[in-house]
């Protein structure tokens, strides 16, 4: 299949959340061949929700999610990808680093030996590519807790990456950091997209992260696509 005209995110996908005798319904459908999609609405607006039907972490109710034409989900035919198998680096929000895990290892465990042994996987080479691309290879035997909070997203960012994924995925990835981080690790995080050519999906609420990473922007509002 040529798959050189699909759109690289093609969305229609519909879920319904309940919680406490409260209903939540998202309803998301675009197309879209940015480098750099960013969802942007406040809290409780779906993004987060919408990155995990992506990523396979939560299921739609009906609909599909396709990336490059290549169907990760599609309620209508029966297809659904398990997570590892969609090959998504996904960085949540607060990283979920392993604090009982050194750097490397929790690098490691990106890798699917690395699920079995970290420690051993820790000296995989493409490990230590990764360290050495974000400077973490000082920091190897160092555990989260050691480290700044840009280290933290340095090592979650290589986890990530070290995968080799077709696309990235990242909640919310300054949150966690002051002002000034933010603006040197919003650069740093351009210059790697374009450095690797690959697609990239943000979620923020922060308009300072739209205006850098955003070669597209969808305003999501109460579940739904409220504007470009």
């Amino acid at each position: 299949m040529d798959h050189s005209t699909r759109p690289t995110w093609d969305l229609d996908v519909r879920r319904r959340l309940e919680h406490a005798g409260r209903r939540f319904d998202l309803d998301i459908r675009f197309t879209s061949d940015a480098r750099r999609l960013v969802l942007f609405g406040p809290s409780g607006a779906g993004k987060s929700q919408t990155l995990k039907l992506i990523a396979g972490l939560a299921g739609p109710d009906s609909g599909h999610v396709r990336l490059a034409g290549d169907t990760l989900v599609d309620r209508t035919t029966g297809i659904d990808v398990p997570p590892r198998a969609r090959r998504l680096g996904y960085v949540f929000q607060d990283y979920a680093l392993f604090p009982h895990l050194t750097v490397a290892q929790n690098i490691a465990f990106g890798l699917d030996r690395g699920l079995l042994n970290p420690r051993r996987s820790a000296r995989d080479p493409a490990v230590l590519r990764w360290m050495e691309a974000f400077e973490l290879t000082p920091l190897a035997a160092h555990h989260p807790e050691q480290l700044s909070g840009g280290q933290r997203q340095r090592t979650a960012l290589a986890r990530a990456l070290v995968t080799e994924p077709r696309a990235l995925l990242l909640d919310e990835p300054f949150a966690a950091l002051d002002g000034t981080l933010r603006a040197k690790l919003r650069g740093e995080l351009v210059d790697l997209q374009e450095r690797l050519a690959i697609p990239m999906v943000v979620i923020t609420h922060d308009p300072a992260d739209v205006e850098v990473l955003g070669d597209e922007v969808l305003q999501l509002a109460d579940g739904r696509i409220a504007g470009k």
